[in-house]
């Protein structure tokens, strides 16, 4: 055989290795051994690319190349070792639109150096698509970056004439993007790049609250899509399996993960959820003026001793504290006197997919304690104690109870059924919604204030006198 057939059965077996990663990460207990696998694929893929002798043959390019390699490796590897819990999702965003950024700018460079000869239709229109969603990526996943940042507003940014604005924009690109296609002029590809890039950013804007998590996924599918265009324009059959991998499962979860919320993914986009916020906190008749049932830490662990089921709903911010490690301490302190304890994992708790799966693995939670929102459900009713740690969207009764609620629809952790109800919580803020909490006033709810961190030190020092 010859050395591209070696190539490109290297490749073969490196997209196995992709579609195999993608089977292991659906399940917690297989994530990091699937993980591995995929950059393990992705590593060798990359090495053997560099034995094409096209690629040999360019020795500028391949020191360039290799120095900007080195340089990328730099700042990711530090940076991913070194990110907080709290700021993953930061990092993804980041990450994802960079990665988006890179296709859209190697379909520019492809379209430059073929627009002398005047390339043929279906080229420019493969350009055309990998500058269009990888600019939208791009631009798109900076906004996401500075709203979970807090570098801005989370909340919906809305503005006079808004969908009109939204609709010149679209239909300009359109436009320049059939002129490009006709003509293959390179002014008006580097217009419709930039235009994108304004609509990355418009797209943007108006998606805040808890859409945060499934706007994401939908930029990591974009990025998808963008990488398989390249491929198709470099002429890269690996590049063009792992872009259609990365897009198709984005593209299912931003669907599953809007079916979590009880919405469709065009209201999730398109309805400026949490732009109208209810009861804010620290007005007459608001969540910092209501009264509320506050406990101390030593009653609490008496309640947590002697329970026969508690149900540990984390949250958020459970992330900001750094408390999985405390909370699996408490967890199995309570399983060692006999008290049945499991974790329930809402779809979008956190500000990620799969945000408290990664951070309970981090502290070696069992995985066969972690049971996910339709599992926890039918148990709530029976459980003596929902203890919930920096949770709150997800288990806002206003979702089932109060139509004009913007969460109203959205399936939520039924902590409400428990017999009791213990909040972990800061202050009486609202949620990542905008929007207070019904619960916090139930007859059954006690809330312990404090860092969460160290309100569960004090309950395992509690339970362990109780």
């Amino acid at each position: 055989m010859t050395l591209n057939t070696w190539i490109d059965l290297v490749y073969l077996l490196a997209a196995i290795g992709f579609i195999l990663a993608l089977k292991g990460l659906s399940s917690p207990k297989h994530a990091r051994n699937g993980n591995l696998l995929g950059a393990a694929a992705a590593a060798v893929a990359i090495g053997f690319t560099f034995a094409y002798p096209e690629v040999r043959a360019h020795t500028l390019n391949l020191v360039l190349t290799l120095v900007a390699m080195a340089i990328g490796a730099a700042i990711a590897v530090p940076a991913a070792r070194m990110v907080k819990m709290t700021a993953m999702p930061q990092m993804v965003a980041i990450f994802n639109g960079v990665g988006g950024g890179a296709a859209a700018l190697i379909s520019i460079v492809v379209f430059l150096l073929e627009a002398p000869g005047k390339p043929a239709v279906y080229r420019i229109a493969e350009v055309l698509f990998g500058v269009l969603v990888g600019s939208v990526s791009f631009s798109g996943s900076a906004i996401a970056f500075a709203k979970l940042q807090e570098l801005m507003t989370g909340r919906p940014i809305t503005y006079p004439a808004q969908q009109a604005i939204n609709a010149v924009v679209g239909v300009t690109i359109v436009a320049l993007a059939v002129g490009t296609l006709v003509t293959g002029n390179v002014p008006l590809l580097v217009a419709t790049a930039v235009l994108s890039l304004v609509l990355g950013v418009i797209f943007v804007l108006p998606i805040g609250g808890a859409d945060v998590p499934v706007l994401i996924s939908l930029l990591n599918s974009f990025t998808g899509l963008a990488v398989a265009a390249s491929g198709f324009t470099l002429n890269n059959n690996l590049l063009i399996i792992a872009g259609t991998l990365v897009g198709a499962s984005g593209i299912l979860l931003t669907r599953m993960m809007s079916k979590a919320m009880g919405r469709s993914l065009a209201n999730v986009l398109f309805s400026a959820f949490g732009s109208v916020v209810t009861a804010a906190g620290g007005a007459d008749g608001s969540a910092e003026s209501r009264p509320v049932k506050a406990g101390t830490p030593e009653d609490i662990g008496v309640l947590l001793a002697y329970a026969r089921k508690v149900v540990i709903i984390p949250g958020y911010g459970l992330a900001v504290a750094q408390a999985q490690h405390t909370a699996r301490e408490l967890a199995d302190l309570l399983m060692e006197r006999g008290v049945e304890v499991f974790y329930a994992i809402h779809p979008v708790a956190g500000r990620m997919p799969g945000h408290m799966n990664v951070l309970l693995a981090e502290a070696n939670v069992p995985y066969d304690e972690l049971k996910e929102m339709d599992e926890a459900n039918p148990e709530m009713s029976t459980a003596d104690v929902a203890l919930v740690i920096g949770a709150n969207d997800t288990v806002n009764p206003a979702a089932k109870n109060t139509p004009g609620s913007p969460i109203y629809g959205m399936p939520i952790i039924n902590a409400d059924d428990a017999e009791n109800i213990v909040f972990l919580k800061r202050s009486m803020r609202p949620g990542f919604a905008g929007i207070d909490n019904e619960l916090l006033f139930d007859e059954k709810t006690t809330l312990l204030f404090g860092d969460a961190k160290d309100t569960l030190a004090k309950l395992v020092a509690a339970v362990k006198d109780a």
